[in-house]
């Protein structure tokens, strides 16, 4: 629950997979600040879009040449709950930001209690549905428990993505590793793209991040309690693979619904 020391680490993280080669980094839900207890006041910590901790991956992202998205909580003015949101950056500032869609109340949590859904449609303040270029590629933006709606993905990759990119600080507990591998895999599958998963560790959260190619193939996986230096999942991610696999296996140009947001 320190924004300023996890800054820092943020920092680390994507100045360590840089140095690895990576161009794109993806962190986990929540790195900003964890959600802590269930009474922890989320809004006394949340920031705005160009607050301390956009502005520090700005700053990183600009120092290493690459493209990172990161999980914060943002302020929504005038209310005590607060928005879950993804942002993009690279070192020329906020490249787009994607606000959570499906709040987790469910097993016991109540996270719209704490916490503002985005609009599926869009609002004055932002796009519901987000997708961004990055090189080649095109990501379309994901978080946590919008994993267990195929209709987020497939909209997703109705507005160009061809990466589908998840922080996610999935809930420890019963077979919830085994539905966290196989609902990544099947995201991926059913959209010939990649699905690109950064997990918060064990013991709270399950962990397991992943990097899973457009035919479902697992190209890089954490174990669920691995953090600090050694928690980098590394892949390659290419627009070629992505054609390929979509040309292989035209189940977009097959498919005879098309999916709109509920309101």
């Amino acid at each position: 629950m320190d924004p300023a020391a996890n800054r820092g680490r943020v920092g680390r993280a994507v100045e360590e997979a840089a140095g690895r080669g990576a161009e794109l980094v993806v962190l986990p839900e929540a790195s900003m600040c964890g959600y802590g207890d269930a009474d922890t006041d989320l809004a006394a910590v949340a920031e705005p879009l160009d607050g301390p901790f956009v502005a520090a991956l700005v700053e990183v992202a600009g120092r290493t040449g690459s493209t990172v998205v990161a999980g914060m909580f943002e302020t929504v003015p005038g209310e005590r709950r607060v928005y879950n949101t993804l942002a993009v950056v690279d070192g020329s500032g906020l490249m787009a930001h994607y606000r959570k869609l499906h709040l987790y109340d469910a097993l016991g949590w109540v996270e719209s209690e704490r916490v503002r859904p985005g609009d599926p449609g869009g609002d004055a303040d932002g796009p519901g549905v987000v997708t961004v270029p990055v090189g080649p590629l095109r990501l379309g933006l994901m978080t946590c428990y919008d994993l267990r709606f195929p209709e987020m993905a497939r909209a997703l990759v109705d507005a160009g993505a061809t990466v589908l990119v998840l922080p996610a600080a999935w809930v420890a507990g019963e077979h919830k590793v085994e539905q966290w591998g196989t609902l990544a895999r099947a995201r991926a599958i059913e959209s010939t793209a990649y699905m690109v998963a950064a997990a918060q560790p064990a013991p709270e959260y399950c962990g397991y991040s992943m990097i899973v190619d457009p035919a479902g193939v697992t190209r890089a996986v954490l174990n669920g309690d691995v953090e600090g230096s050694h928690a980098l999942a590394l892949a390659e991610v290419t627009a070629e693979r992505v054609a390929e696999e979509r040309r292989r296996l035209p189940v977009l140009e097959h498919r005879r619904f098309e999916v709109r947001p509920r309101r």
